[in-house]
């Protein structure tokens, strides 16, 4: 009871798994066309990806998405691939 006082509840955000896959690159802070290259998609279609999730996030650009996500646990590891270990 009194964790639930203390902790707000987490949001759920209706991402899907790929918005997922998607918004971990981007808190890694690749680039559209790094991120269509990696997940072998066209860039627009990274495009269209990463405007599904700012309006599902409600946030209005890529830095405040990042943000929410790490806040959130939306990703599990979001340091760059050279920085995990």
């Amino acid at each position: 009871m009194i964790q639930a006082a203390i902790k707000p509840p987490e949001q759920h955000f209706d991402l899907t798994p790929r918005e997922l896959e998607v918004l971990a690159l981007v808190v890694q802070g690749l680039s559209n066309g790094e991120i269509a290259v990696k997940l072998v998609l066209s860039q627009s279609t990274v495009k269209f990806h990463v405007s599904s999730i700012l309006a599902k996030l409600g946030v209005a650009g890529r830095t405040e998405a990042a943000a929410l996500a790490v806040k959130q646990n939306l990703v599990r590891d979001h340091r760059p691939n050279h920085l995990a270990t």
